[in-house]
């Protein structure tokens, strides 16, 4: 998400009330864990596959316009349309115009994938009246980098210039790149110690089920998630595998450490980003930060901060699980689906834990350098990621099972997760899928992607 954090707005006094704001994220009762699913997908125009601008009658700014109908409540920069609001939901705009809806925190499945589908559904209406489309991919399948506008947003210019500074590819994560993710909650330190773990060491099984990012300007690029490889070179300060999430004594004072090492994008003050990219958090609470001198920071500049590091798996007052390509609406459901089955019952949690608490961080790492290319066929301890994917499905299933949250129609949450059974099945993911087309009936027409993928 991409707009201000909400947090009180005193100075910070001590390290130890960063840990103790993650530390009240923590929900003691799992009555009260709750489902948060964002995605993004990205927008052109029906008659020529352009990517759309801000700006004019097929913009970005038109698409926001026109949802407001359906009585979502605009979000402004000054006076720049940047975002909506609705009901514990908004729609954020992120660098290249990829629309993201930040779904409500909801109890069930069910609801989620109502909502998304409520949001899609609105979108697509909006979008044939003003005659564009969107698409889910985790990379754009046509545009070059230059093709694509930039959002009017203060905190994209400040990342923009700093990008480059870090990595070859930070721009094409900016404008180029489209997930999907699911937020979840935790009881307490040593809950949210054990799922972060789970999850992290899991992520490149998720990024492996959900590949679907093999082109790049019209060609295939070598990839079955590109996505996921244009991270290894985009900002090493605040991505990857973090792999201290797994030595002893891990918990949030370790994170807020890691946190308050990382180098700073911006503050905001007043309705505008103040550039302190490469700046320490550390001198901004102390009142040494170059970019305002003899101010100190406020939970809210945290809130902020902490929104700027992009590891695999991010922990904020709950933890968002960041390894998936984006993709069409059955699987926006099944990432959640996953998840929740593996976290959110206590003996699939358990059991996932087993099965992963002895990989190595050698071995974890390896997992995320391969998976790009080789997805469900990344070997692993004599055999491939594919059979660890039908392990974690099998848990996942029994956890969603065992929490039997029913549909108003009495269908278990199960039936989420049957794209993905279908996937590891056929050891093919939805990118060579998409390749075979490209292969075959498209006879190498990229264009054919937005015709046969617009939601």
């Amino acid at each position: 998400m991409s707009v201000p954090a909400s947090a009180p707005e005193t100075p910070i006094e001590s390290k130890a009330e960063l840990v103790q704001y993650l530390e009240q994220g923590g929900k003691p009762d799992p009555a009260d864990w709750r489902i948060g699913v964002e995605h993004e997908k990205f927008g052109f125009n029906l008659d020529d596959f352009r990517p759309l601008p801000y700006e004019g009658p097929q913009g970005i700014r038109a698409v926001l316009e026109g949802l407001q109908r359906f009585g979502w409540e605009p979000v402004l920069e000054g006076e720049t349309l940047i975002g909506l609001r609705l009901d514990g939901q908004s729609i954020s705009l992120e660098p290249g115009g990829q629309l993201e809806l930040s779904g409500a925190p909801l109890e069930t499945l069910h609801q989620t994938c109502h909502e998304l589908n409520l949001h899609l559904a609105q979108v697509k209406l909006i979008g044939q009246e003003l005659g564009v489309g969107f698409v889910g991919l985790g990379f754009h399948p046509k545009a070059r980098r230059e093709d694509i506008p930039w959002m009017p947003k203060g905190r994209y210019k400040i990342m923009r210039d700093y990008m480059p500074k870090r990595g070859g590819l930070g721009l094409d994560m900016m404008l180029r790149t489209c997930t999907v993710q699911v937020n979840l909650d935790f009881g307490d330190e040593a809950d949210m110690v054990k799922k972060f773990r789970v999850s992290l060491a899991l992520q490149p099984l998720a990024t492996a089920l959900f590949a679907n990012s093999p082109f790049t300007e019209g060609r295939p690029n070598g990839f079955l998630s590109y996505r996921s490889h244009i991270w290894t070179d985009t900002d090493p300060d605040r991505s990857g595998m973090v792999p201290f999430v797994f030595e002893p004594g891990f918990g949030f004072e370790r994170y807020v450490d890691y946190a308050l090492d990382v180098p700073m994008y911006f503050v905001y003050r007043e309705g505008r980003y103040i550039d302190a990219s490469g700046q320490s958090f550390r001198d901004f609470m102390q009142g040494r930060l170059p970019a305002l001198p003899g101010e100190r920071a406020t939970m809210r500049d945290w809130a902020d901060h902490l929104t700027t590091l992009f590891p695999e798996v991010r922990l904020k007052r709950y933890l968002e699980m960041r390894g998936a390509d984006g993709g069409p609406w059955w699987r926006l459901c099944a990432l959640p689906a996953l998840f929740v089955g593996l976290l959110y019952d206590k003996d699939a949690l358990d059991a996932a834990w087993d099965l992963v608490r002895d990989w190595t961080a050698e071995e974890r790492q390896s997992l995320r350098d391969n998976v790009p290319r080789m997805a469900l066929a990344t070997p692993f301890r004599g055999r491939t990621l594919r059979e660890v994917g039908a392990q974690v499905l099998g848990i996942a299933g029994e956890g969603l099972r065992r929490r039997n949250r029913l549909s108003p129609s009495g269908e278990n949450e199960g039936h989420f997760l049957d794209s993905l059974r279908g996937m590891v099945a056929a050891g093919r993911t939805p990118a060579e899928d998409l390749l075979e087309r490209f292969n075959g009936k498209w006879e190498g027409h990229i264009e054919r992607a937005f015709k046969e993928l617009a939601y």
